[in-house]
């Protein structure tokens, strides 16, 4: 797999069953994409081979949007980046951005992602989770950025989509203090927002996208967008956002069944209520 075509994106295809992914595993259904990290003798942590295989994910979806599920196997989320290259790596490499980007490239996804969280979820793996739209867990869950303790800053998105999810306090004893914080704690925050059992997490994040997928697609992606504009592009951004929307064809068509359901329920509203009176006269 050739990390330039990942990073650029060309594709020849949006189809992901036909590729090789070495530090992924891939599930392409019709409306979603289970991505789980596959690293289990380094706990998942996050490596160039990763992020070169995410990028292809990406790319894919951008093509060919759907919900995307990201997952880790073995009990495990991603416990960080991989300290071994992390070691490595110079001034040169840190202004590359080589998480941070593909952590961007993931939030700006055009339809919702869901980061299904188990066992460790730490330093860069942490970040990944901040990067998707809905965070749900296990009671073993553990999330925190504990960079600072390794003498560098939790660059990849922690630093200010932190204060953005829980708030500043709460964000600065993360990457200030080093807490990392166990299930409750997190959803005591709503860092995360639900917390199932290790055996039915999948279900639980299946049931998130079911919910996503009842929803016009179309809407669910400029929805996403307008919610995620800087303020300064509002209102104008809602505005032209909605003047798309009520030309498309699903507004009328879903529209008009809300319609065509509420006048089948007056109407039989109505002929129970005749009935009733009808046997109350005989």
């Amino acid at each position: 797999m050739a990390a330039p075509e990942s990073a650029n994106g060309h594709l020849g295809t949006p189809d992901l069953t036909d590729r090789d992914f070495r530090t992924l595993l891939v599930e392409e259904r019709e409306d979603r994409v289970v991505v789980q990290l596959n690293r289990p003798e380094v706990r998942n942590a996050i490596d160039q081979q990763m992020v070169d295989e995410l990028h292809v994910v990406c790319a894919a979806l951008e093509q060919n949007p759907k919900v995307l599920i990201i997952a880790g196997v073995d009990g495990v989320f991603a416990s960080g980046a991989d300290i071994a290259q992390l070691r490595e790596r110079r001034r040169d490499d840190a202004l590359q951005g080589i998480n941070s980007t593909i952590f961007v490239r993931i939030a700006k996804l055009p339809m919702p992602v869901i980061a299904a969280l188990d066992g460790y979820c730490l330093g860069g793996g942490a970040e990944l989770a901040y990067a998707a739209d809905f965070r749900i867990g296990t009671p073993s869950v553990r999330i925190g950025n504990p960079e600072t303790g390794l003498g560098i800053l939790a660059a990849a998105g922690a630093s200010w989509r932190l204060k953005e999810l829980v708030g500043e306090p709460v964000a600065k004893q993360i990457l200030l203090a080093g807490l990392v914080l166990r299930a409750e704690q997190a959803l005591a925050v709503n860092l995360i927002t639900e917390i199932h059992e290790a055996p039915v997490l999948m279900d639980g994040a299946h049931s998130l996208a079911d919910r996503i997928a009842r929803q016009d697609p179309l809407a669910v992606r400029i929805t996403k967008s307008v919610f995620h504009a800087p303020a300064e592009a509002h209102p104008l951004i809602d505005q032209l956002a909605q003047g798309i929307l009520f030309e498309s064809q699903a507004k009328f068509d879903r529209m008009q069944t809300f319609l065509d359901k509420k006048a089948a329920k007056k109407s039989a509203n109505t002929t129970d209520k005749n009935s009733n009176q009808q046997d109350g006269t005989k």
